[in-house]
Order: structure tokens, then C-alpha cells, then sequence
């Protein structure tokens, strides 16, 4: 896959041509102008990316991923794993079928490898992992029947917060931080540990090697804590159609509480953040802000959130209709 130009320059052609593709008009001036600004900010915005007007490392993968459709290239396991919205529709396709292929998160990993194989064992064909015009075929032929479906990923997921404890007695999970929050990450973990839970901190400022510690660690759930500029708030994994059930309702009781005590938060959001995209458990992002109160509420925020998490564990999902 092309690097294409350095992500920090929003003005280049690429960029532009690639946002254009999209139905964006980043204007035509040649310049990042306001029109380049707004086309960016509309994608991010779309993409549940942090909205900032200009073509970062994460915006420009994004926008190489969105350019992908099912058909364009061959799929198949490999590393560094494919990424893309051709990846996405398979994954959304496979587990409607009820081929498991793990949430809808547009990376070709090995739960979308052993889906794909699977589905092509049922269908008769080569069972060699790759997604390439026989299986296109097959899959289109068979999943034209399915109307909207619910990927089994998502029953299963569900389902596991189900079975789940209803206190925090046999959970693990991971509080994650990437700088200025240790004390009130280490109370939590603390407070976590007396209700009976087990619990780790995670420390690191790139968010792939927190999930990919935080999925080692097998973890039933993990809170994201940032500090930073701007209004505070708290986000779940979403992509299209596709959300996280237990992260949403996770979020839903956090953004509540930390609201009850004072910190401006709103509903939260469904965004596709690294950390929230690539580990395989309930997860959730709370950008704490402004700073000053991070430090003279410290104790308060654990409270907040060791409550949460005792509510969440208690009722995982939003209430059945």
C-alpha cells in the first residue's frame, strides 16, 4: 500500500483527490483553506475520528482505507494485517451469515481469516483464506437473501455480558493512560481491587500497544482515561451500522456520573479511536477536562468511575424493549 504524502500536509493533491472520491469538496485552489478544512472535518467527523480540520496520521489512513471496495484487491491474511472498507463489508457480510469473523472493525485478522475459511468449506470452494472472485461470487449469490442482519459477532458478545458476574468478583480489566493520570489510574485499579476484581494499569502513548496489551491481558472491559484540552466526554466503538453494545452502555453510566460531579459531559459518542477499534472487549475513552480539575478532583473521578463500573457489571446492556 502507498504511504502517500507526509499526512501533516492536508493540501496535497492526494489528499485532496481522495476527498473529492468521497463526494468531499476540499475546494480547488490548491491551498488548505476553509473549503480543504470543512472537507476534512466532515470525513473525520463521519469517520468517529477527533475532529480537527487537518490531515493527521489517522485521517490519512482513513482516508486510504475508505477508498477500498469489496472487489478491488485480493484479502487475505497477512502482516502487517490489511485495513479497509473493503474488509469492513466482508466482516459485515461473513458475520451475518453466522460466520464469526469478530466485530466489524475493517482489519483482515485472524478471527476474519478462520470466518472466511469457514464460510468457504460451507460453500464448497478452495478453503484457502483468500477473498477473491470465487468467493466474491459465493458470497454474493448467498448474502443477497440476508436482509440487514445481525452479525454473530455481536450475538456472542452480548451474550457474554450476559453470562458475565454481576459484580466485579472474577472480572479483569485495564485501566489505560497515556500520561498525567497515573494516581487516579493506580486508585482505581486500588478500588477495583477491593471489590473483588482484578485490574491493571496500562501506560503508553501509542493506543495499538494499549489494546494489544489490554486483549493479551484478556480483559472483560477497559476505561481509557485522557487529560487534555477542550470539553470533556466519553466514546464507544462504533463504525457504520456496527457498535459495541457493552461499550455504549459502559460509556452511557461514566459520561453520568462524571456529569453528576460536575464535569461538563455529554452523551457519548461512537467513535473508530485505535484503542477503541482494536481490542476485543467493551471499551471506553473518557477525556477527562480542563486539567486543573483532573488534579483537584482527582478522588472524585475514581469514584466516579469505580461506581460505574460496579453499575455496569451489574446491567451490561441497555435494558431488552
Amino acid at each position: 500500500m502507498s504511504q502517500g504524502p507526509d499526512p501533516a500536509d492536508s493540501s496535497t493533491a492526494e489528499v485532496r483527490q481522495r476527498l473529492t472520491a468521497l463526494g468531499l469538496d476540499p475546494g480547488s485552489s490548491g491551498e488548505h483553506d476553509d473549503r480543504t478544512t470543512q472537507a476534512l472535518s466532515s470525513f473525520q467527523a463521519d469517520r468517529g475520528l477527533l475532529v480537527t480540520g487537518r490531515c493527521d496520521q489517522a485521517t490519512w489512513a482513513a482516508l486510504v482505507e475508505a477508498g477500498y471496495t469489496l472487489g478491488d484487491r485480493l484479502l487475505y491474511l497477512t502482516r502487517p494485517m490489511q485495513r479497509g472498507d473493503d474488509i469492513a463489508d466482508l466482516q459485515r457480510r461473513l458475520g451475518g451469515m453466522g460466520f464469526d469473523a469478530g466485530h466489524i472493525d475493517g482489519i483482515f485478522g485472524p478471527d476474519t481469516d478462520r470466518a472466511l475459511r469457514e464460510f468457504q468449506h460451507n460453500s464448497g470452494i478452495t478453503r484457502d483464506g483468500i477473498c477473491g472472485p470465487a468467493t466474491l461470487d459465493h458470497l454474493a449469490r448467498v448474502g443477497n437473501r440476508i436482509e440487514r442482519p445481525a452479525t454473530v459477532a455481536g450475538v456472542r458478545a452480548r451474550q457474554r455480558l450476559r453470562d458475565a458476574p454481576r459484580s466485579l468478583v472474577g472480572w479483569r480489566l485495564v485501566v489505560a493512560h497515556g500520561g498525567g493520570v497515573d494516581a487516579i489510574a493506580q486508585a482505581l485499579v486500588r478500588r477495583i481491587g477491593e471489590a473483588g476484581g482484578h485490574a491493571a494499569v496500562i501506560q503508553h502513548r501509542d493506543p495499538s500497544a494499549v489494546a494489544s496489551q489490554a486483549n493479551d491481558f484478556g480483559a472483560g472491559a477497559l476505561i481509557d482515561l485522557e487529560v487534555g484540552d477542550g470539553p470533556p466526554w466519553c466514546a464507544f466503538y462504533k463504525s457504520g451500522d456496527f457498535e459495541s453494545p457493552g461499550g455504549r452502555r459502559l460509556a452511557e453510566i461514566l459520561s453520568g456520573n462524571l456529569a453528576a460531579t460536575g464535569f461538563d459531559t455529554p452523551p457519548p459518542r461512537g467513535m473508530r479511536l485505535v484503542t477503541l477499534r482494536e481490542t476485543r472487549m467493551p471499551a471506553v475513552v473518557v477525556h477527562l477536562a480542563p486539567a486543573h480539575k483532573v488534579v483537584t478532583d482527582a478522588a472524585t473521578i475514581t469514584a466516579a468511575c469505580t461506581d460505574g463500573l460496579q453499575t455496569w457489571v451489574q446491567s451490561p446492556l441497555d435494558p431488552e424493549p
